[in-house]
Parts: structure tokens; sequence; C-alpha cells
């Protein structure tokens, strides 16, 4: 019997034992949709039920996913969740959606993300603020905001997302499901909304780390239509999800990752979590990766850089938001861009403009060598890297709206991974309260692990043999259980 909290490879296994139906999973979910959706605001487009579903012996065999409002569907409206883009509907598939598409899966909808990507809570969509499940007067993270919202309270089994800074990972972590980042490259951009071209990496919010690589066999590999894409094979040895322990895996935790800043319970479950590892036969030591410090400044001198470049293409011309009688293109940019994405475009366009390039943008580039030669060594003495995902849990609407820099500094641990390309991920390993609210409610919370360039599947085993150790201690959120 499935529930709507299911794992993706239980429901294919039921398809494929016809205990279940295509069409019956297809109709639990979408009821879901229907009655928690209004509250929640995960979805901004809902797809209308499919006519006929693919053969069950396909790979995800009629299993229905959704995807972040970035990802191009043909002939559905994709809007990157702004005004600028609120009509258009591609000619075309991402390469992400044509080869889930292929493998039986059906598009169930399109999730809600901050504007062009650009947030890390969700409250940037020009449309529908999503709804944290285990609280909704808090934010759910972002920018996959949606789909880590609709996969945290059963709507959907899974939901892909994209990853430029840790906008997977840190929603992932707040909504307690596993967030999944791969290198970059291993899947494609193509037709995905870009906002930084050198960050961007298409990825997954999933129930368990079992799905994540499930999926991600079917994603990642070459695709002609995007350069930067990566050639390897996507195999996962299937004998990782039968491990129990992670003897000879030397894990390490950066000293860097765990100074101030830290709410004081998120700090105790990640350490509990890094002694379970342990327990669980893992060789952990403390290393060091000294460039830590300059990440987050390097990341938002380069992401505002390349995404000044990508936005300007919205011109209301040639595509995009045109302002009324066609006045101007300033004037089309002005209506059709939130607050967070001018402000990005003005910070990228300062530090790529002359007498300004050398001092920032050159300098930053510079610095992102040497994070990647940090993580680099670091990775010559251990299997997989270990920190918090974020430094803290949810917080309340618009606690941080009106201070960017606060809000930058949610994303101090995930950039770091996302500058040198590796792959990472969170998966929940407990609860902790709101550092300024000590009898306010639990909220989830997230170990990061970060892998070696494609070493996914170490990673995979690390995450899949951690979970497993906590299978009667993760929970679902109230309210959303049936």
């Amino acid at each position: 019997m499935i529930s709507p909290f299911s794992a993706l490879s239980d429901i294919r296994e039921a398809l494929r034992n016809k205990t279940v139906s295509a069409a019956e999973v297809f109709d639990m979910y979408r009821s879901r949709i229907d009655r928690y959706n209004p509250t929640l605001q995960a979805f901004h487009t809902i797809h209308e039920i499919p006519a006929t579903f693919p053969d069950s012996s396909s790979a995800l065999a009629g299993m229905p996913i959704a995807y972040k409002d970035l990802y191009c569907e043909r002939g559905r409206r994709t809007t990157a969740s702004s005004k600028m883009l609120e009509n258009f509907v591609p000619p075309y598939d991402a390469t992400v959606v044509k080869r889930l598409t292929e493998a039986g899966a059906i598009s169930i909808g399109k999730t809600i993300t901050d504007e062009f990507a650009m947030g890390g809570s969700g409250e940037n969509s020009a449309f529908e603020k999503p709804k944290n499940p285990w609280d909704p007067t808090r934010i759910p993270g972002g920018s996959s905001a949606g789909s880590a919202v609709a996969v945290s309270a059963g709507l959907i089994p899974a939901a892909c997302g994209t990853d430029t800074g840790g906008s997977i990972r840190q929603p992932a972590s707040m909504c307690g499901i596993v967030g999944f980042k791969p290198t970059y490259g291993r899947n494609s951009r193509y037709g995905v909304i870009p906002m930084a071209s050198s960050l961007d990496t298409p990825g997954t919010l999933s129930r368990t780390v079992r799905d994540a690589g499930m999926i991600y066999e079917i994603t990642a590999g070459r695709d002609p239509l995007d350069s930067t894409s990566l050639p390897n094979r996507t195999h996962v040895s299937p004998d990782i999800w039968t491990r129990h322990r992670l003897d000879s895996v030397k894990i390490g935790v950066p000293k860097e990752y765990f100074v101030e800043g830290i709410d004081p319970g998120v700090r105790t479950i990640i350490m509990r979590a890094i002694d379970r590892l342990a327990d669980l036969g893992a060789d952990v030591r403390e290393i060091s990766l000294p460039h830590t410090e300059y990440a987050l400044a390097t990341y938002y001198i380069i992401m505002p850089a390349e995404a000044s470049t990508n936005l300007a293409r919205y011109d209301g011309i040639r595509y995009g938001h045109t302002a009324w009688e066609g006045r101007s293109i300033a004037a089309s940019r002005a209506e059709g861009f939130g607050p967070e994405v001018k402000r990005r475009i003005m910070m990228g366009t300062f530090v790529l403009s002359a007498g300004f390039y050398d001092a920032y943008y050159r300098k930053a580039s510079l610095v992102r060598e040497l994070i990647r030669e940090d993580f680099a060594r670091a990775f010559e003495e251990v299997d997989a890297i270990v920190t918090p995902t974020a430094p803290t849990v949810a917080w309340k609407f618009w606690q941080k709206v009106n201070d960017p820099v606060k809000m930058y500094l949610e994303d101090v641990f995930t950039v770091p991974a996302s500058l040198a390309g590796l792959p990472a991920m969170s998966v929940p390993v407990g609860y902790a309260r709101p550092e300024d609210e000590p009898t306010g409610p639990e909220l989830p919370v997230g170990l990061q692990i970060m892998g070696a360039p494609l070493a996914e599947e170490r990673m995979f085993e690390v995450g899949h043999v951690l979970e497993r150790s906590y299978a009667d201690e993760i929970r679902v959120p109230e309210g959303y259980e049936e």
C-alpha cells in the first residue's frame, strides 16, 4: 500500500507489481494538490489530467513529477515567477524534462520559485508565496520554494529544482526533505531559464536519497545542446542501497563551517549527526578549507555579474513584458522585474563596469579558483565532507526581507560547493527550535554532504546509510499525514 509520503522507489515497485495503477497514483496526488495548494501555494500552474498513462515497464512508469517554474515545457506556460515572463509559453522542452518524460514521468504542474531563482526564502515571487508545511507562518527557503513545499507536504513524490548557490539544498533543509545538486555539468541546463550560467545546476527534491539517485541516473549525461554538459556515465551501483554501515569511509568536518552565527539548536543537531556517522563506522576527521570565509563575498560578485548579463535579453522587444504602448525598454524592465532582481542587476552591472571589473569580478574569479583548490586538497584526504546546510531553521515571513545582507548570510554554507562545482545534498537529521523562540515549534534541520567532482555515488552512499539510521526519527509535517 502506498501513501502520499511513499518513496518514489516504492511507488515504482507498486506500479510494476500492479497493486496500484498510474491513474490512481496521479489522482491521489492531484486531489491533495486541490486540497492543500490553496493554503500552501506551492504550485503556480497545475496541468490537466492526462488522457493516457505510460506503460508500467518504463523507468518512472507514469509517476507524477513537478518542475520548478524555470523548466521549459513545450506548450505550457513557464514564468520564472516573474511578471516579465507572465505569458511566456515555450515551444520546446528542457532536456531534463524530455529525459524524464521519455522515462515515463508525467508533469503535474509548475512550482513557485523566487523570481528568476533570486532569493533564499520564496518571498520574492511575483505571484504566490509558498508556505512552509511545518509552520505556514514561516518561509520554506528558496529559491526552489514551491518544489520543497510540494514534496514535504506530500503533494508530489519528487520535484525538479535548480541550485545556483543553495537553492535546492537550503529549502530541502528547512522543509525536512532530501535536496540534491549534482556536479556542475552533469544535468543539462538546456531549456532551464538561466540566472548565473557558471553556477546554475538542475537537481531534485525528494523524500529519500535513493529517489534522488534514481532520477539522477535518468537525467544526467552529455547533451549536445549544452556545451557545459559532461560525458561521463551516470550509473549508480545498486549495491550502495543495501549498505548499513560506513566502515572505511573517510569523512571530513571543516572547522571553518562551525563559526559564530549558527543557531545553538542547529549546531546541536548537526554535531549529533556527525557523531552518528562515526557510530556507523565512518572515519570522521577535522579538515580545513581556509578560503571559506571569502566564499560568500565571491559568490555575490560572480552571481549578480552573470545574472545581469543573462537578464539583459528581457527588453520587451525581443520577448518579455512590454510596458503600456511600448513607452521604453527601461519602463518595460521597471514594470517586469521585482526588487530583488533589480538589486542583483545593479550589483552585477556595477562589478562588470569599466574601472571596477579588475577590482571585483576578476579578483572574485581568482578567489573562486582558490576555493576549488581547497576542496581538491581536502578530497585527497577524505571521501566526503559534511557541514550544516543552513545556519538557522526557517524564519517568519518578512523577518529578513528588508535586510538583504541577513538573507544572503543564509547561503554561507551552501555557496562554496556551488563555486567549486561539487555535488552536494541536504539530508534531514532532526529538529530544532528557532534561537529567538525557545518555546517555538520544532523545525527541520538538514546535514549537507559534499562529494568530490563526479563522486555522486559515494555521496549517495553516505547519505543513504545516514538516512536509514534516522528512519524512526524523521517525521512528516502535522496536518498532512493522511
